[in-house]
């Protein structure tokens, strides 16, 4: 039986994840399950130790009849030791299809916004060693290179967070028995036990995979190991960026000529990877298979458009490529309200000022916009002028609707009231994997 996590183990297993402020507030996202209970309870403890407090969210999916009476039990166990709690729940239609990840998407969105409410910069999550272990060979099973073996990071940054996970070299067992240990009950999800998910499926070959040495702690290691060669890797491709990329805040790039022909293949799979992710505005990139077609056809000399991860990939003058969005992928209009913040297509985010008037919308500009504003005679000025956009760019440019009308295309500075930029108070880029931060929109646009 694995012995107790005790608070002096988790302080050191926190200490490589810092540098943390006098009197640290941390986020803990507590589903109720034994792993996340343990995470709470010892965060509490860490965080009182250092004069500072703890936040535990709970998400509640509302996919399980119980999942509420259950979010409010783990509120109730948290009210009993001090720690204050909040629980989200995920309101609305769900999806028919791929409901994991759109709950997946949902329960970290919640997070991150549950946190930048509160002010909180760290949110920790209660993944372990078997996580670990179980999220290696899920990602093997699919033909995953150094990125995806690696597995999960301890570290990683979010929109308003930055995501922990302490836990990844601590035994399941290890938690539940720190929760004995303080006579803290749990909550099971039978989720865990449904051989309908393939992370269960592979939970009940552990014995077997054990006897052959592929035990949850050599597994675990094993990621730790590919983490540091991505590391490596992720320093290339970075470097690459600044040698290569040219990056518009209005949502494009232009890559120098012959830039894959002078880098290593592996390094430019991953720059065309982060530059289809960042352009495209998709959490994850094209198949290794996709990637490495489209790859041979920059590195031999991109002779026409193609197309690839919700992005479209142009020859330039002097042997350049574009890369901006595909519009025929680009999202619906979302609905803005006065004050509040939206996203749109993955790329952008923004918020409406406050005193904006209600019923616009963010969506494209699209070729019908674009061409509405030169027959208005709009023609932008300096680097936002129309003019200077490539044509395949500007149909995808964000753009505020007044019902049928262009209120605000703010990448052009059109405001059609005048005075600027009146509606909003700010907008951004809010891609899945940012590329660097360029300036020219208001407070700077991160693509």
């Amino acid at each position: 039986m694995s012995a107790p996590l005790t608070l002096a183990g988790f302080a050191a297993l926190m200490a490589p994840l810092g540098p943390f402020g006098a009197a640290p507030r941390l986020g803990v996202a507590v589903s109720g399950g034994a792993d996340s209970m343990a995470l709470a309870l010892l965060a509490d403890a860490w965080a009182r130790q250092r004069g500072g407090a703890v936040l535990a969210l709970t998400v509640d999916h509302q996919l399980r009849p119980e999942s509420t009476a259950e979010a409010a039990r783990v509120g109730a166990w948290m009210a009993a030791r001090g720690i204050a709690h909040r629980i989200l729940p995920w309101t609305g239609t769900k999806p028919e299809s791929d409901l994991q990840a759109a709950a997946r998407a949902a329960r970290y969105g919640l997070l991150d916004e549950a946190c930048r409410q509160a002010g909180i910069l760290h949110c920790l999550l209660a993944h372990h060693r078997e996580d670990q272990a179980e999220t290696l060979l899920l990602r093997l099973a699919r033909g995953s290179g150094v990125d995806g073996l690696a597995a999960m990071a301890p570290v990683r940054a979010g929109r308003h967070v930055v995501w922990l996970r302490p836990l990844l070299s601590v035994p399941r067992a290890g938690l539940a028995a720190s929760l004995r240990a303080t006579g803290q009950d749990w909550v099971e999800d039978p989720s865990n036990a449904d051989p309908a998910y393939a992370r269960v499926r592979l939970r009940a070959l552990g014995p077997v995979l054990a006897a052959e040495g592929l035990t949850p702690a050599r597994l675990a290691a094993t990621a730790g190991r590919l983490a540091r060669a991505r590391a490596t890797l992720d320093a290339a491709v970075a470097r690459a960026v600044l040698d290569f990329v040219a990056v518009h805040p209005a949502g494009y790039a232009v890559l120098a000529a012959g830039a894959f022909g002078r880098l290593d293949d592996e390094i430019g799979l991953r720059l065309l990877a982060r530059l289809l992710q960042a352009m495209g505005g998709d959490a994850y990139a094209p198949r290794l298979e996709r990637l490495e077609g489209l790859h041979a056809a920059l590195k031999g000399g991109l002779s026409g458009a193609r197309t690839l991860g919700g992005c479209r990939l142009a020859p330039l003058d002097g042997g350049r490529v574009l890369v901006c969005r595909e519009a025929a992928r680009m999202a619906p209009p979302v609905a803005l309200a006065p004050g509040q913040e939206a996203a749109w297509d993955g790329r952008f985010r923004l918020r409406l000022a406050d005193h904006a008037p209600a019923g616009l919308r963010l969506g494209a500009l699209g070729s019908q916009g674009w061409r509405r504003l030169r027959a208005a005679g709009f023609r932008g000025g300096g680097a936002r002028g129309l003019a200077v956009l490539p044509a395949a760019v500007r149909p995808t440019l964000p753009a505020i609707h007044d019902g049928d009308a262009i209120l605000a295309v703010p990448h052009l500075g059109y405001n059609r009231d005048g005075g600027g930029l009146p509606v909003l108070s700010w907008i951004e880029a809010a891609t899945p994997r940012p590329l660097t931060v360029a300036g020219g929109c208001p407070g700077g646009c991160l693509v």
